[in-house]
């Protein structure tokens, strides 16, 4: 690992204890390392919040990066690892059907899979329920007005992390394996033609387990990723990732891209039930380095008017420049 010029000091980072219920994963600490030096430089525009675990610091490991780590972000398809957890844990058995589901779901970002899961399971009751059995309290389920718009579940990088050690620590083998399994092979695009392979996968070096999320950026991609392949109907992605919602929701120019201050979003998405409703969201979260080293989750909201590519050359530099400066 290349020399970390941010390596911990003084401060240390405060975090509340991220659990309102009893459940399996109060047996997980999330004990909080030292702030550093020189965090990454967040672009003027972008809303950053970031956890890094390091499962070898100590004797239970500890958090030693945080920003804005209980700040709620509309969840995009990160949602997808709670809609896994509980179709596996509430069955015993997985009809060979909905493992080609839950597989192109996690691996490859599959919307239509995603809503037909979510559907079936009870839609915002998935999130309910696993939010109470992991611990997650900054994790609500979407507004009653959009049941079925699973991207706007709320959840922070914190509780992202949690879930990721809910996984390693705490699930059962065979949930663990079958979502970490699906992680460990997500493909470069995503079956709605975005390409999958920013943040994480772009700034950080294998070995990795990766799960993005993306939202408001519209249906079509500026150039369609090579390999992908449209995942269900256009009113399939539309409903799931509320697309559509996040791309009227502010002034749309004739080009085609939304405009607006992030002030007058900000006050649209207060009244909204949904995180920065309006902004364009691209989160990259997941696993990295050797044994699993340090879990990752990386949430942005960027700028109304932004487009995919800048969007992506931030998020990635900001995640290369955190994983760079870790102890």
């Amino acid at each position: 690992m290349q020399n970390k010029p941010w390596a911990v000091v003084a401060a240390a980072v405060p975090l509340a204890a991220g659990c309102l219920y009893g459940s399996p994963a109060d047996a997980l600490p999330m004990r909080v390392g030292q702030a550093s030096a020189g965090p990454p430089r967040v672009p003027a525009g972008t809303t950053a919040a970031w956890v890094v675990f390091d499962r070898r610091a100590g004797s239970a490991g500890k958090i030693v990066a945080a920003r804005n780590a209980h700040r709620r972000y509309r969840s995009a398809s990160v949602v997808k690892i709670l809609i896994a957890i509980d179709y596996l844990e509430r069955r015993k058995t997985v009809p060979a059907a909905d493992a080609r589901l839950l597989g192109e779901m996690l691996r490859s970002s599959d919307d239509a899979a995603a809503t037909t899961l979510w559907s079936r399971s009870g839609r915002g009751a998935i999130v309910t329920r696993t939010a109470r059995r992991l611990g997650l309290a900054d994790t609500a389920p979407p507004p009653a007005s959009h049941p079925g718009f699973w991207g706007y579940t709320s959840l922070s990088a914190y509780d992202v992390v949690r879930t990721y050690r809910y996984l390693l620590d705490t699930a059962e083998p065979r949930v663990r394996d079958t979502i970490l399994g699906h992680l460990r092979r997500a493909t470069p695009c995503g079956n709605d033609g975005f390409p999958q392979y920013f943040g994480i996968p772009g700034g950080v070096p294998r070995p990795w387990a990766v799960k993005q999320g993306w939202s408001g950026f519209g249906t079509v991609p500026p150039t369609r990723c090579a390999g992908s392949a449209a995942g269900g109907t256009a009113a399939d992605r539309t409903v799931a990732e509320g697309t559509t919602a996040d791309r009227t929701a502010a002034p749309v120019s004739p080009g085609g891209t939304t405009g607006g201050s992030v002030s007058a979003v900000a006050r649209r998405a207060a009244g909204s039930g949904v995180p920065d409703y309006g902004r364009p969201v691209l989160h990259s979260t997941g696993l990295a380095g050797k044994g699993d080293r340090y879990v990752i989750a990386v949430l942005t909201a960027h700028p109304a008017a932004g487009t995919w590519n800048d969007s992506v050359r931030r998020i990635t530099r900001l995640t290369g420049e955190l994983y760079r400066g870790l102890p």
